[in-house]
């Protein structure tokens, strides 16, 4: 175990060699109750999402603009698009290892202050391919900003309280969004298009600048990475100022892996666990896109108006919101598992009835929005699980790879839904086509939860 000690009688931390009465940090942050520090941390990853949120949002409402500016076909919007969507996958992949090497702060405020400069950038652009070229690097540090605050996050709250705070957090991404469409439309009615993208430039770097200031390491990163012990014991101090930490040494209980923080992801105790994360990241993110990005046009295409199917639509982002916070509160009282797989296999269902009911909006938005609450809540909360399946050394890494893989069926939903809607379906084979990856996001829940039974039954046994 990797230890500090910290001496603050004196005001000053130095290795020692005396005896100390050991701090395992996990378990002091798990034993005391979320103080103002730990909630300070919690809003300020969710600024952060919020922000991804904002943008994610906001160049939807600005495609119409640039394409009546540059007099642009349909098509060429999507390399626009899907510019945004590689750019967050490479970004996942990235930042997470580096993270786990240089520390979540370091990797999270670049990535905050590299998204930001690239947006602000993405509002000189002078045609198409320059944009697009921006838009890539936009993405790529809002792929390395979401999975590290979530890992952030993770990392400072109690294990009781663990799924209910990320989940939370996270919703700060469906605010944005909001946010994002409504200021996108003031904005570009009195300012332009451009407007959109120097706002969606200066508030991650006016955020960025505080997080510098604000926001702490992790302090299970700090012990693992045998950093300075002043600042585990400052940090401490913050989350129980009660506590006498003088003569201390901190650890954590496992130790650091030798190999680097992707081949940790491989190794035998957690490859079967990557690999159903992995496999249901991408099965949920797949339904989610696909529905995101297709609803209201199959809604039109059955003879909803268009005000009608964009009401429909929306209530699968407020069932998601509501999901999240719902669904990380179960997640924090029942096995997480069993309440993810219940939650993915009901969206499936939920997904499935929208075909059938697609004619009443008053029907298909109660089917739509308990499809959010399962899918998208589902999604939230697979986020908080794997954040907290990694151990330290690696979390970072285990978390932005899972959301890496994940946009590989983000992509494959957005690209989906025009093959399916040349193949001709009638709605109620379409929609329980959709659904169908849902119930094996669930039963990839159930999957890992029986083996972490297992694995956990094991160790016990092991140690008798």
């Amino acid at each position: 175990n990797v230890g500090l000690s910290a001496d603050n009688a004196s005001g000053t931390f130095e290795e020692t060699t005396m005896p100390a009465t050991p701090i395992h940090v996990t378990a002091f942050i798990d034993r005391h109750r979320i103080s103002p520090f730990q909630m300070m941390i919690v809003v300020l990853c969710f600024l952060i999402v919020a922000i991804d949120g904002f943008d994610t949002a906001a160049i939807g409402f600005i495609a119409p603009a640039i394409r009546a500016e540059w007099s642009l076909s349909p098509a060429l919007l999507a390399p626009l698009f899907g510019a945004g969507l590689a750019g967050l996958m490479a970004g996942a992949f990235i930042f997470g290892p580096l993270a786990d090497k240089f520390g979540r702060k370091t990797i999270l405020i670049f990535s905050v202050m590299f998204f930001g400069v690239a947006s602000l950038a993405s509002a000189w652009s002078t045609d198409l391919w320059h944009l697009v070229a921006l838009r890539f690097l936009t993405g790529l540090g809002l792929g390395g900003a979401m999975p590290n605050a979530i890992t952030l996050t993770s990392e400072y709250c109690p294990d009781s309280r663990r799924s209910f705070l990320v989940t939370t957090m996270f919703c700060g991404f469906t605010l944005g969004s909001a946010l994002g469409g409504l200021a996108s439309a003031g904005l570009i009615e009195t300012f332009g298009w451009r407007s959109v993208l120097i706002a969606g430039g200066v508030m991650p770097i006016v955020l960025g600048v505080v997080l510098m200031r604000a926001l702490p390491e992790s302090v299970r990163f700090l012990v693992m990475a045998g950093k300075s012990p002043e600042r585990v014991a400052a940090s401490l101090q913050r989350i129980a100022p009660q506590e006498d930490l003088r003569g201390a040494t901190f650890n954590l209980a496992t130790r650091p892996s030798t190999t680097s923080p992707v081949g940790h992801l491989f190794k035998p105790e957690l490859l079967r666990g990557t690999l159903l994360f992995w496999a249901t990241f991408f099965m949920s993110l797949l339904v989610i896109y696909l529905l995101s990005s297709w609803l209201p046009t199959l809604l039109r295409t059955n003879g909803l108006t268009l005000r009608n199917a964009a009401i429909v639509t929306a209530m699968f982002q407020v069932g998601g919101t509501l999901g999240a916070i719902v669904l990380g509160w179960l997640m924090d009282r029942i096995n997480p598992h069993y309440v993810l797989a219940t939650a993915y296999v009901l969206a499936g269902v939920c997904i499935a009835a929208v075909g059938p009911l697609a004619g009443s909006p008053l029907l298909a938005s109660v089917a739509v929005f308990w499809a959010g609450f399962c899918v998208s809540g589902g999604q939230v909360g697979a986020n908080a699980l794997s954040a907290g399946f990694y151990p330290t050394d690696c979390r970072a890494t285990g978390v932005s790879w899972a959301n890496g893989v994940g946009r590989l069926g983000s992509v494959v939903g957005s690209v989906g839904g025009a093959s399916m809607l040349a193949m001709g379906w009638s709605m109620p084979a379409l929609f329980a086509a959709i659904g169908v990856p849902a119930v094996l996001a669930g039963l990839t829940m159930l999957t890992l939860g029986r083996l972490r039974h297992r694995q956990a039954t094991l160790a016990v046994g092991a140690t008798v």
